[in-house]
């Protein structure tokens, strides 16, 4: 019970100065809802780049020439050569943990129909590129592993180059060059949009690799080698069957350096996550700063409030008001004032979160352990920045409290 009135009398209390109060809760108010909203972009962003990435193959593993380019070195061009077609097939019929396997290289052009042209760029691969890279064929189809071996010009084309050169008509059987060179569309791609990197996926012409090789680039190597692990848990046990043979496949043993580099898409997610992690914790220090300077307001206005109670203190003490009943009083007010401001915290953070997502697009996703934290954080705050206040009020003297004026 002696709990319970000091609770209605810290109320009470706070009710006199609703104005004061307010303006005292402001920045744990702000704090708060900062902090909110800020783990709710990062958390948003986080599972944006998963759900894009994922979208490309989540179990796709890219093969690219040369050692790990990801330090920014540039490669001579005997090391952007190392792949070839037996690397391919070696993959192909050795790696038990792979699904599916393409060669790939590409080019940038001009594609022509009729009077429509449009820059964009031909990628030359095998008929189970589309499994890998999640595409789906709307119109037509995929060319064959015959159409492959017979260097055959035909291609399928995604949707950007459909609106481009085929704005009212079927593309199925129509006739386009790229750099002068005629290919036969037998197939349309189902939409895509833009990857992580604001890539448009649906500018894209596929076709053989052979034709691709022959015809536009000249060449006998191939650029990158893509693959899909058979399942998302086996993808780095993957990974390592697949550099395993290529370090076989080119006479690489011992601690000789690979002349290739293999990497899965969950190391990509892993590499975006960690960043966006990085800028979301920095991000939430800022916001805590918030916090920081509600608190110290809290501590603030407690000291005035001991100032302009000092006598109703003394008076307490007088009639039998133990110091520690007086020390309680105050915190429990500075705690109040602190959870209501972690509260109305909370509710503005959560509309900030809805005007973010529905406004300014960005995507936020509001985890329980974000309001968890703020309201842990509103709690310690009220007794870290409120104990002192309150222990100054209870070590008063009662009589010179009394004679306070």
């Amino acid at each position: 019970m002696r709990i319970l009135n000091l609770l209605k009398t810290a109320w009470k209390a706070i009710l006199l100065n609703k104005v004061r109060t307010l303006l005292t809760m402001l920045g744990i108010i702000i704090g708060v809802a900062s902090v909110i909203a800020m783990l709710a972009i990062g958390e948003g962003s986080k599972q944006s780049i998963r759900t894009q990435i994922s979208s490309m193959g989540s179990n796709m593993i890219n093969i690219r020439p040369g050692a790990d380019m990801r330090g920014g070195v540039r490669l001579d061009a005997g090391e952007m050569q190392s792949l070839k077609l037996a690397d391919y097939e070696a993959i192909k019929n050795d790696a038990s943990l792979i699904s599916g396997v393409s060669p790939q290289v590409s080019g940038s052009g001009q594609v022509i129909y009729g009077a429509n042209n449009w820059p964009t760029s031909i990628y030359g691969v095998s008929p189970e590129f589309v499994d890998i890279k999640k595409f789906s064929i709307v119109n037509g189809s995929m060319f064959t592993n015959d159409e492959v071996k017979s260097y055959a010009k035909v291609a399928v084309i995604g949707q950007t180059i459909v609106e481009n050169l085929f704005p009212n008509e079927d593309p199925v059987g129509k006739m386009i060059r790229f750099d002068n060179t005629p290919f036969k569309i037998i197939g349309v791609l189902g939409e895509k949009g833009e990857n992580t990197f604001g890539q448009d996926q649906d500018d894209v012409i596929l076709a053989p690799y052979t034709a691709v090789q022959k015809r536009i680039l000249a060449i006998n190597y191939l650029q990158s080698i893509v693959a899909s692990a058979i399942s998302e848990e086996k993808a780095d046990d993957a990974v390592e069957q697949v550099s395993n043979i290529l370090r076989k496949q080119h006479g690489i043993s011992g601690d000789q350096s690979d002349d290739f580099n293999v990497f899965s898409m969950e190391e990509l997610i892993s590499m975006f996550s960690s960043t966006n992690e990085m800028l979301t914790v920095l991000l939430v220090a800022i916001a805590s700063i918030s916090l920081f300077i509600g608190g110290i307001g809290i501590m603030n206005i407690m000291y005035v409030s001991v100032k302009e109670r000092t006598r109703e203190i003394g008076l307490r003490m007088a009639v039998g008001g133990m110091g520690r009943d007086i020390l309680l009083q105050f915190l429990i007010e500075a705690i109040l004032i602190s959870i209501t401001g972690g509260l109305l915290g909370v509710l503005l953070g959560l509309a900030s979160t809805v005007f973010i997502e529905n406004i300014l697009n960005w995507p936020t996703s509001v985890t329980s352990y974000s309001i968890i934290i703020s309201f842990a954080v509103c709690a310690v705050t009220g007794i870290f920045f409120g104990w002192y206040p309150a222990r100054k009020a209870a070590a008063l003297d009662p009589i010179n409290a009394l004679r306070y004026e």
